[in-house]
């Protein structure tokens, strides 16, 4: 007796949307895409009790035709590809055609829709369960569609029970609508819970309403702290707002990323980005991010998942580095205020003598300063030592900070030049606002407090500086060009260790022999699943060399690319620069502190100290105002 039987469509049916529809999160995405494919200009959402009672959307898309209104129920019925080389480069939402009929089967579904700009009248489709005949009746409607979805699963029990409460599935339905209205700025969009007006948002033609648009969906927050990013290299365009390190979040619960107008969770993508915050975010936080990439379609397969939010892109190495290397160069550019085009280059020519890089960058304010004979900040050889001996001469040759008589001397006379007759080296006047020049985004150095901050004012008020946080990212990104500007130099082991690894793996590593040699290593394979490690980089020497070749290899097979060796130099240079740094209760004189801020202004990713700490923070007056109640 045969044991194998053909199931019944009804329970087909059923099966087949348990992939594509499990919530009523679900239902609200296949039909949000279908509007968009059908270049709706205007779409509706109606709701009630989180989704699981009813689900609406209304377009004035394209529409169906009436004769195509009972096939568009039908499984594996679409208008979006036709034939098998279509798939190879589908440049709409949905292109299986499985939605219609999936969510029809769990739910009593309308269909209304009218293809005609020239007349009112259009076609109603209604089924319950796919379990009768669709019958068409005619309806007044205008040009578009309209489906309505109730009682979501009522003929699957066992599935409905799985539902959460209203609020938590409205939650689900409410992030759908987010990622539509985020993916598509062009189109108008509105929400209704429970006949109560949630969202409206009008169609954007400009940034400035995009931006709107996001703060409404993402909060004001996001955009205030958002950094515009727009590039394009051969075919790869990418385009959106990144939020800056000290808008991060304690889960990745703000991250949006679309390929081609889809809104997708890509490993490579995620990893590309963790890649570019590192060394700016604080450990265990997350960045926030809406970005646009947009590629030809046939380089992306989007046929990967039920659900579409997985791609695979044919290149996948290129794509990586591409969205790693912009984002990292946005980030990088973040300092005070911003930086102009000799603040760059001056930054750039910090390995030369210490006279010529803080003292420079405040050339305006230092004339007599740098005549006293102070110098800036460390030579190129304390660098390299990661004693970034930032000090003027003879500072710390006693410990207690203290110039000979005759420098200061010199020292007061440049700084009653400075700070005005009456000032001092603790004066709290702003040398240039009198004389209405042009005040650093930082400002001028006030006082030191406690030994651990610099006071300074600038134009909008009070900046309070972690003088050890600040130091030690202007000395990391000062190492980190230093050895970026030499060759990597390898050891090698004096016992090479043997590396078991898997054949797919060592596979990878024979191929992959000039790109590990360009990392530092040597690797020889000497046997199926046996490497010898013979060389390591000269600066991780004391590393877990094993450990260092397995993450190594791991990244190649999933990335195509990997970052370890790179990553690991970067920590040995962190730790050197945060020992090398200047300490907590070094007392320091107010040309030494405005050295330092004129560094940071000019120095990559000032805002946050290797580990992701803040370095600076601004209290405007309005807000000092506030804490003694005055103006009330």
């Amino acid at each position: 007796m045969s044991k194998i039987k053909k199931l019944g469509t009804r329970l087909a049916n059923q099966i087949a949307a348990g992939e594509v529809v499990d919530r009523p999160a679900s239902v609200l995405k296949e039909l949000l895409e279908n509007s968009l494919d059908a270049n709706a200009k205007k779409i509706e959402v109606e709701l009630e009790a989180g989704g699981t009672r009813r689900v609406l959307v209304r377009d004035d898309g394209e529409g169906i035709d009436s004769d195509d209104m009972a096939l568009a129920l039908d499984s594996h019925a679409t208008s979006k590809i036709v034939a098998l080389e279509d798939l190879d480069a589908v440049a709409t939402l949905g292109f299986r055609g499985e939605a219609l009929a999936s969510i029809s089967s769990v739910s009593r579904l309308r269909l209304l829709s009218n293809a005609s700009a020239d007349s009112g009248a259009g076609w109603e489709a209604a089924c319950a369960g796919r379990d009768m005949d669709v019958e068409l009746k005619p309806v007044a409607r205008p040009k578009g569609t309209t489906v309505e979805v109730r009682d979501l699963f009522f003929n699957t029990p066992a599935r409905r029970k799985f539902l959460r409460t209203e609020k938590t599935e409205y939650n689900h339905l409410e992030e759908v609508f987010r990622r539509n209205a985020l993916a598509a700025f062009d189109r108008a969009f509105e929400l209704v819970h429970n006949g109560k007006a949630i969202y409206s948002l009008r169609a954007c033609r400009q940034r400035i309403d995009r931006e709107q648009r996001l703060a409404r969906l993402l909060g004001q927050a996001f955009i205030d702290s958002a950094l515009h990013i727009e590039t394009s290299v051969d075919n790869y365009r990418l385009q959106g707002w990144i939020a800056k390190p000290e808008y991060s979040r304690s889960q990745a619960d703000m991250q949006y990323f679309f390929v081609n107008g889809r809104v997708v969770k890509d490993k490579t993508i995620a990893h590309a980005v963790r890649q570019a915050y590192r060394d700016v975010l604080y450990h265990g936080r997350h960045p926030a991010f809406v970005l646009y990439f947009e590629l030809d379609a046939a380089e992306v397969d989007v046929n990967v998942h039920p659900a579409k939010h997985e791609v695979r892109f044919r290149d996948a190495r290129r794509v990586h580095d591409f969205i790693y290397r912009q984002l990292h160069r946005v980030l990088a550019d973040v300092r005070p205020g911003g930086v102009d085009a000799n603040l760059q280059a001056a930054a750039a020519d910090s390995a030369q003598p210490p006279q010529q890089t803080g003292l420079q960058l405040a050339e305006r304010i230092a004339d007599d300063y740098q005549s006293s004979g102070a110098t800036g900040f460390a030579d190129s050889a304390s660098q390299a030592n990661g004693a970034a001996a930032w000090a003027p001469n003879n500072f710390s040759e006693r410990g207690g900070g203290q110039y000979s008589a005759q420098h200061s001397i010199k020292r007061q006379q440049a700084m009653q030049r400075l700070f005005g007759a009456a000032g001092g080296e603790n004066s709290v006047a702003v040398h240039g606002q009198q004389q209405g020049e042009d005040i650093p985004p930082l400002g001028y150095a006030l006082a030191q407090l406690m030994g651990i901050y610099i006071l300074a004012e600038n134009a909008h008020g009070l900046v309070v500086v972690d003088m050890h946080a600040a130091h030690e990212r202007i000395t990391y990104e000062r190492m980190k060009r230093g050895w970026a500007a030499s060759a990597m130099q390898s050891q090698p082991l004096l016992v090479p260790p043997s590396v078991q690894v898997s054949q797919a793996e060592a596979d990878r590593a024979e191929s992959s022999t000039e790109l590990l040699t360009r990392l530092g290593l040597a690797v020889q394979r000497v046997g199926e699943e046996l490497l010898l490690l013979r060389e390591v980089p000269v600066a991780l020497s004391g590393c877990d060399a094993e450990q260092l070749l397995r993450d190594v290899l791991a990244d190649l097979s999933q990335h195509g690319s990997s970052e370890r060796v790179a990553n690991n130099i970067d920590d040995l240079l962190s730790t050197m620069a945060c020992h090398g740094s200047v300490r907590a209760n070094r007392r320091l004189t107010i040309p030494e502190m405005n050295a330092l801020l004129r560094d940071m202004e000019a120095t990559e990713r000032s805002g946050q100290c290797n580990h992701g700490r803040p370095t600076w923070t601004q209290m405007s007056l309005a807000e000092l105002d506030k804490l003694f109640l005055r103006g009330r």
